[in-house]
């Protein structure tokens, strides 16, 4: 049996607005179930959790079925590519030693049966909002990150939290409906990218479309939606890339 590489991204793992969080959970880990005897690679690409913070001694509570599972397949020797998001930035070393999974910050250029692949949850890249840029780089500064451990995760876990649900609820611009060929910033990004390199799959999270464009004879961008929404995946088999849903009927 040919052995295929998994793509998924925005779980959202243990989001408050979702309806029936640990039921998400499960259907999950259900596909996961699904995929690990002709699983070769998956890649998980960003905000896996919807919100995650390391302290020395201390993790955060849940996503046992998850984290259970991922040691799984890791330990039947899947190779799991980790991306950090914009919603699970602090990872640091407990994922990576606990669940054998192999953790990347940014932008992964690799090549998979053949095929030149440019992977990235897709809030790094490209021409963004001020506001957005200002947030990330907050996030992601060292002396922000000491200080915002100082404080005790009762107050810090509930925020998080009530941030993500409010940032849904308001129409987060990062996760609108599908703005147009010319007006999608992956989109531009990757046109624009392609006039000096050659890629043959964009594959993006983070906007929680799904998407499937060609953007000339040898390039396609994915964007590979979410599931709180769609339940989707790109799955590649021979060379060949695509699409699908995890529906309830094979959920079951």
């Amino acid at each position: 049996m040919a052995k295929k590489t998994y793509f998924l991204s925005d779980l959202h793992l243990g989001a408050s607005y979702l309806k029936n969080p640990r039921e998400n959970e499960r259907r999950i880990v259900r596909f996961l179930d699904s995929i690990k005897e002709d699983a070769k690679t998956i890649y998980l690409l960003g905000d896996i959790l919807d919100y995650w913070y390391e302290y020395k001694t201390v993790v955060p509570r849940g996503y046992t079925r998850f984290f259970g599972k991922i040691a799984e397949l890791t330990d039947r020797g899947i190779e799991i590519h980790w991306f950090i998001g914009n919603h699970d930035i602090w990872i640091f070393d407990y994922l990576p030693s606990e669940l054998g999974v192999i953790v990347h910050d940014g932008t992964v250029i690799t090549e998979i049966e053949g095929k030149t692949f440019f992977l990235s949850h897709g809030d790094n890249v490209g021409k963004r909002d001020w506001t957005f840029k200002l947030i990330r780089n907050i996030f992601r500064n060292k002396t922000c990150q000491k200080l915002y451990a100082s404080i005790h995760p009762r107050w810090t876990i509930p925020f998080a939290h009530k941030w993500s649900s409010h940032s849904r609820k308001a129409g987060d611009p990062e996760t609108t409906a599908y703005q147009g060929e010319n007006n999608e910033y992956l989109v531009r990004f990757a046109k624009s990218y392609l006039k000096e390199h050659s890629i043959n799959y964009f594959i993006f999270g983070h906007r929680h479309i799904l998407l499937d464009l060609m953007l000339n004879r040898e390039s396609r961008i994915v964007i590979l939606g979410d599931w709180i929404n769609y339940f989707s995946y790109a799955v590649l088999e021979n060379g060949e890339l695509i699409i699908d849903c995890f529906t309830q009927e094979n959920a079951n």
